[in-house]
């Protein structure tokens, strides 16, 4: 039976061939598969399997395989191909489509555009990709299995989780027996000689973020040159990630971010010419999240490892007449373009906001506690702000400055982070603002609904990536004195061109902008 998606506020997910045949195969689920049945059945959520997905079953060609596949199609929700359609039309908008599998592709992306669901469910990583270079609006509706289990947590079922910032440590104060390790070990069949040999030896420094005293992520690193590197590109001074893991249980909470602008961050400010990892094939989440960030797959090694590489500078980023803005931001980051033409804007944030926005910035940099409680990591980059101002902002690449209104805690009327806008887009409805807020917010279902979004009084959803928090936040009174703004914003104001590089030199970021 077929059904046309509901227009209740719940979101709609659309689940790709191989998503359904993890769900339903018959071996033991993995616990983001059974999250996500768990909580789409619990919330009445309407999940959906194309009408698409018959064709893709149907060139199974082992015909028992392909009956019982088949059958488990009936189980949920199917959505008719839209009539007419012409593959000409979908390589237009999503590129060749030189196989059936493309064409198929194509189709669930074709439904996503045109919201007949909120979000696609695909662990293929070349759907996500293909999503990307439609738009990134798109791309950012296109999610692994763990990552829609998180966002359904965070919906429906908002919880405190704490988590620690990233700390450093050296290996040999972390007990590698423990079972985060476990799938390191299977992988890898000399892990415990390579952690005893290397790691603990040589006194190898790690990051980690914890989750009650528990290993939640981890990057292993160390110092190369260009002497005595794996590294593709001619480099003198690289930084190697030897390990870079997340929990299994805890994917989803955007910990792989936070432990990614950890190293970008780190590179950057070290003066690195080259960072780079090894990593397999079927590593797909991972190699979506560096990819974004300007990593490139340079080449396959013997061991069959994909070797990803990054290069690094201080130097002023330039812009060639064909290329986009936030496009060179979000490859170069933590570095950022400036021109002639860059506009610069200050948001005005209320105190209960803007420590929902940055808990992290909240309590351990203000209030020195070393553990902050939220249903995500703070400090991850890209992130989602709301609000109601009547004035709008510019082009992707502007600069935004969050100024923290007065409050009852430190700082108080002061810029305490800088940003890099995506995109700023209305929301005219609960459903569009919960599909657009998707995957980065920090508000539950029930703190949504309080906005009221409608076509009279939308609400604006701001994607950025956030640079970095401001180390002195420049207050009201400095901002004063360097004739920035004359009286204490209550919406977002512009700053002109050369006020934005007043404001950029007096942060010193560690870079030529």
């Amino acid at each position: 039976m077929n059904y046309t998606p509901s227009q209740n506020n719940r979101h709609s997910y659309l689940i790709d061939t191989n998503i359904l045949i993890d769900l339903e195969d018959h071996h033991v689920i993995q616990e983001a598969y059974a999250n996500f049945a768990r909580l789409a059945a619990s919330y009445n959520i309407n999940v959906f399997v194309h009408e698409v997905a018959k064709d893709d079953i149907a060139r199974d060609n082992n015909t028992q395989r392909r009956k019982i596949s088949l059958s488990k199609i009936d189980k949920y929700q199917t959505l008719d191909k839209f009539r007419g359609l012409q593959r000409s039309e979908l390589e237009a908008d999503f590129g060749p489509l030189k196989k059936d599998n493309d064409v198929t592709d194509a189709i669930l992306l074709h439904a996503l555009k045109r919201n007949v669901v909120d979000f696609l469910v695909t662990e293929d990583k070349g759907l996500h990709d293909r999503a990307q270079r439609f738009s990134l609006e798109l791309g950012q509706r296109v999610l692994f299995i763990a990552d829609v289990t998180e966002l359904l947590k965070q919906t429906y079922e908002p919880q405190s989780v704490p988590i620690r910032d990233v700390e450093e440590v050296k290996a040999h104060v972390i007990d590698h027996k423990q079972p985060f390790f476990d799938s390191l070990r299977a992988s890898y069949a000399g892990f415990d000689e390579w952690w005893r040999t290397k790691c603990i030896k040589q006194h190898r420094s790690c990051w980690i973020v914890s989750d009650n005293d528990e290993l939640a992520g981890l990057v292993v690193w160390k110092e190369e040159t260009g002497d005595d590197t794996d590294a593709v590109t001619q480099a003198e001074h690289i930084l190697k990630i030897c390990t870079f893991k997340v929990s299994e249980d805890k994917r989803g909470m955007k910990l792989g971010e936070l432990l990614l602008k950890q190293v970008l961050w780190y590179a950057q400010k070290n003066k690195y010419n080259l960072v780079y990892f090894t990593t397999y094939p079927d590593q797909d989440s991972l190699r979506n999240l560096v990819e974004f960030y300007g990593f490139r797959n340079a080449k396959e090694n013997q061991q069959g490892e994909l070797i990803y590489e990054r290069d690094f500078a201080s130097e002023k980023l330039f812009r060639k007449p064909e290329e986009n803005c936030f496009e060179i931001d979000r490859k170069n980051y933590p570095r950022f373009i400036l021109t002639k033409e860059t506009c610069g804007f200050i948001i005005p944030i209320e105190e209960k906001y803007h420590d929902k926005l940055y808990p992290d910035l909240h309590q351990c940099q203000f209030s020195q506690l070393d553990l902050f409680s939220s249903k995500k990591p703070g400090n991850t980059i890209r992130k989602v702000y709301l609000c109601r101002a009547r004035s709008n902002l510019s082009d992707p690449g502007s600069i935004l400055f969050f100024y923290k209104s007065k409050s009852e805690t430190p700082p108080s009327q002061a810029i305490t982070a800088i940003g890099i806008l995506e995109n700023m887009t209305p929301a005219t409805s609960l459903k569009e603002l919960m599909r657009l807020t998707g995957g980065r917010s920090v508000y539950s279902e029930t703190e949504l609904i309080s906005w009221e979004a409608s076509p009279t009084e939308p609400v604006k959803v701001i994607n950025y990536l956030l640079v970095n928090y401001i180390e002195l936040p420049i207050k009201f009174s400095e901002l004063h004195q360097m004739n920035v703004i004359k009286v204490y914003p209550q919406s977002i104001c512009i700053v002109s061109n050369y006020l934005l590089y007043k404001i950029l030199n007096r942060v010193n970021l560690g870079f030529e902008i």
